[in-house]
């Protein structure tokens, strides 16, 4: 393959010639390399340079000159190129060739060469799939690497039918993009068109997420827009204007959005927001920090990706779900009401909340809350309890109304990635409170209106611990481990020398290989796999709480400082959900209308988090002639009976 094999009937100054023009209108995405009936198309966004090669790897290594196009573009046809060939990019004959940008795989590592990979060639079974949408979802976050012991996809696989019979229905995974070492959370990638080889081959996640469709099961990816990771990221090399002047975030540069010559960079996101869609069959993305997507367009780019998930799904249904810290209700909001058409997102105030409630600690971001049965209550009735008030920890006023938006908005969790690791030593929930405490919130959590979520392990009180970990080596590494405790010590309890001294390495295999879970704790923790079990099954079968997302359809009171009660009004028959997380309470009688029972009926127990098959001591009647009694941390769900 030589360069005279450029392009068919070129002549002249490089241009495309028209089978070229015709290649390029006719892929499927702007960039990267792709397969055709004529050899393999080559595409690649340099804006500012003059001369780009495609440089192929073997026995006689070859290359192939780009032509320009206009908007900064370079492509050619490779006649001779197939799947598996190994190529790499030369940039205006410059020393050292790098892999191209939006590779589809990169089998050793993000330094190494790119490899040819044509998607058509997967046999998908999905036909019947419809996908997912918002509504009734009980969402999973996992990552792939310690969701196993083996780490990889196909060993994930065979876990799936576990996941389908818990009842669980999206499956969240935890970034893929291709990153450096050996180990990592994911969210310093680099190349983000590539599934990272630690986890196995692209094929292998079509495997994946095919399976989970067989069984019931949606998958979405979590998805890094706001920075690219610090090692192994040669994206400037091709041209400086994805990196914003105007804008950095706390991991990096930011991405140029809406600055001089930014079209470049918001078509290769939102192509890579398409591609996962349309080459993955994932049925949506969660969208990491969008609070560090700076964008002043007439359209905002989380808009754009969430129109492209929407439309390259079609004709199933998807989903996009956000992590927002500034909690910006627009973008929940549809796009005709001026919103950004985001789907859901994470509502960090229910589980700072929750957390307080559970340990009684409230440092560093959670001195905003109390833990309170009002706080509680108010996050299940409207989302985000910070809409525009002034936070005390962050000295500004944080958040938008969000009174008017569907309680499936906000994903609700006890447990999730960021959360576990900044215990400090990963600790799981069940280890920092109560059983009792423990059962009540986690009934409140999958019963409530909200969309809610576990995290891998939750489901059976995992033993594993979830640290941060990241495989880097010499400087950056010692920068990953002190940056780690600088962040930790915002909390007083873990800002203590002796604390400090004990923290996990964040780069020692021994760190990532704690967090792998261990399957045979479904059995020897089966009380708490049981309790997850039945309140999903609840939650699923029983249409009253089943259609408690939308709005208008739950109400509730404070009965004390940590017991409330919610009222879930339904079609057939409305339910009570009382939680209680202190001491026992008697009362003579209840003065709220709320607690009044319909017409010609009485509340009946139909579940308690106090049942012996959860570790409890069982549940006594509420009401009897000597009043109500509220038993201590536990959660009773009661449904009207006849007299």
């Amino acid at each position: 393959m030589g360069d005279s094999e450029a392009l068919e009937g070129e002549a002249g100054p490089p241009r495309a010639n028209a089978w070229a023009d015709s290649a390029r209108r006719a892929r499927r995405l702007p960039v990267g390399a792709e397969v055709t009936a004529r050899g393999v198309h080559f595409r690649v966004w340099a804006p500012g340079r003059n001369k780009v090669e495609v440089v192929f790897e073997g026995a006689s290594p070859s290359s192939i000159e780009l032509v320009t196009e206009p908007g900064g573009y370079f492509s050619a046809l490779a006649p001779a190129a197939r799947v598996g060939d190994r190529y790499r990019f030369r940039v205006d004959g410059e020393e050292g060739l790098i892999p191209d940008p939006a590779s589809r795989f990169q089998p050793d590592g993000p330094h190494g060469p790119s490899e040819v990979v044509d998607p058509a060639l997967f046999s998908w079974t999905d036909a019947s799939w419809r996908g997912v949408e918002r509504a009734c979802q009980i969402l999973y976050e996992m990552h792939i690497g310690t969701f196993t012991r083996e780490g990889t996809w196909a060993a994930a696989l065979a876990e799936l039918p576990a996941l389908s019979q818990l009842g669980v229905t999206v499956l969240e995974i935890m970034p893929i993009a291709e990153f450096p070492g050996r180990f990592g959370w994911g969210y310093d990638g680099v190349d983000w068109f590539a599934p990272t080889r630690l986890y196995g081959a692209p094929d292998d996640v079509r495997r994946f997420v095919d399976r989970a469709h067989s069984l019931g099961l949606g998958v979405i990816l979590d998805v890094v827009y706001n920075h690219f990771g610090p090692d192994g990221n040669y994206i400037t090399r091709f041209t400086g204007d994805y990196i914003s002047d105007a804008h950095a975030t706390e991991w990096g540069a930011a991405l140029n959005f809406d600055g001089k010559n930014s079209s470049g960079v918001r078509e290769f996101v939102v192509a890579n927001a398409r591609y996962w869609i349309e080459e993955f069959h994932f049925d949506g993305l969660r969208l990491d920090a969008t609070q560090s997507l700076f964008d002043a367009s007439p359209t905002h780019i989380i808009s754009e990706i969430a129109t492209a998930v929407h439309e390259a799904a079609l004709p199933r249904g998807a989903i996009v779900v956000a992590e927002n810290e500034a909690q910006e209700a627009r973008l929940l909001r549809p796009q005709i009401q001026g919103g950004y058409g985001v789907d859901a997102a994470w509502n960090d105030d229910y589980h700072h909340s929750a957390m307080v409630a559970l340990t009684g600690k409230s440092e560093a971001y959670y001195a905003d809350y109390r833990g309170t049965a009002q706080e509680l209550l108010s996050a299940v009735k409207w989302g985000y309890l910070h809409q525009g008030q002034r936070s005390a920890w962050q000295k500004k006023r944080r958040g938008l109304p969000a009174l008017d938006l569907d309680p499936a908005s906000f994903v609700v969790f006890l447990q999730n990635h960021d959360q576990v690791a900044n215990s400090g030593r990963g600790q799981r929930v069940h280890q920092l409170t109560s059983p009792g405490r423990y059962r009540a919130l986690t009934a409140l959590t999958l019963l409530a209106p909200a969309t809610p979520m576990l995290f891998q392990g939750q489901e059976f009180a995992a033993s594993a611990p979830f640290l941060f970990f990241a495989s880097h080596a010499g400087e950056l590494a010692k920068l990953v481990r002190e940056g780690r405790r600088t962040f930790l010590a915002q909390f007083p309890s873990l800002a203590l020398p002796e604390t400090q001294r004990r923290l996990d390495d964040p780069g020692h295999p021994s760190t990532f290989d704690a967090c792998k879970l261990d399957f045979s704790e479904r059995h020897t923790h089966a009380a708490t796999y049981a309790l997850h079990c039945d309140l999903i099954a609840l939650r699923r079968s029983d249409p009253v709480f089943g259609g408690a997302h939308r709005r208008g359809r739950v109400d509730g009171f404070v009965v004390s400082d940590e017991a409330f009660v919610l009222r879930f009004f339904g079609q057939n028959g409305d339910r009570l959900l009382v939680v209680n997380l202190g001491r026992q309470l008697h009362r003579d009688t209840v003065s709220d209308p709320l607690f009044a029972p319909p017409e010609g009926s009485s509340w009946q127990k139909v579940w308690s988090s106090h049942d012996a098959a959860y570790g409890g001591d069982g549940t006594p009647p509420l009401e009897s002639e000597r009043g109500i009694d509220i038993p201590a941390e536990c959660a009773i769900v009661l449904a009207p009976s006849g007299p």
